[in-house]
């Protein structure tokens, strides 16, 4: 999208997308083995310790019934880069080798913060807010790895944890695609199934 913000193009989506009519609710459940954890691992070893130090972090931000906002994201950030402070830009943003541009308004932060509020079930919550990170583009670097510990918050706070990420962690989506959403939880739907397939007894 060169010749459009992608910022607006997704803010229309996501206010067309019925985001109660994706999923309903979720029982808990935990993989034979832990896929984000298990994924992180298999990375070059400083990124791998610094992503581990903010997995742990969001779920036990989850685990104590945080609401997700900015302030939790850079904190998790301040882990993933190695930086003393990740704040928000202050300046039009660009991704996908220039092909998506994110643009800058007053206001913005605090709009970001009010649409990661907004509920939803836990699926479409997930993939939403993984969307939200990849479109608002808070931060100047590691915006895909803030945008995947947003949906791992989600998923662990209702007590899901994936036995693997599929391609999660490779995932990149337009920001104007209308299907978008309803993809993004499908394919968590599809994970999660796998999941209970090997899902630990309780």
């Amino acid at each position: 999208m060169p010749d459009g913000d992608a910022l607006d193009a997704w803010l229309r989506v996501r206010a067309a997308t019925p985001w109660h009519d994706l999923g309903g609710p979720e029982e808990p459940v935990r993989g034979a083995r832990d896929g984000a954890a298990e994924h992180f691992r298999s990375l070059p070893p400083e990124r791998a310790a610094r992503l581990l130090a903010a997995l742990e972090h969001a779920r036990r931000a989850a685990d104590q019934g945080r609401d997700l906002d900015f302030a939790l994201l850079a904190g998790w950030q301040r882990h993933v880069l190695g930086v003393d402070e990740a704040p928000f830009r202050t300046a039009p943003a660009f991704a996908k080798r220039g092909r998506e541009r994110y643009g800058i308004a007053p206001g913005l932060r605090e709009r970001f913060d009010a649409h990661l509020a907004e509920d939803a079930p836990p699926l479409p919550r997930a993939a939403r807010a993984y969307l939200d990170v990849c479109f608002f583009h808070p931060f100047a670097d590691g915006n895909a790895r803030a945008a995947l510990l947003a949906l791992l918050f989600h998923l662990h706070r209702a007590g899901i944890v994936l036995d693997t990420l599929g391609p999660l962690p490779v995932l990149a989506r337009p920001a104007d695609d209308p299907d978008g959403p309803a993809e993004l939880v499908g394919l968590l739907g599809n994970l999660l199934r796998r999941t209970r397939k090997t899902a630990r007894p309780s």
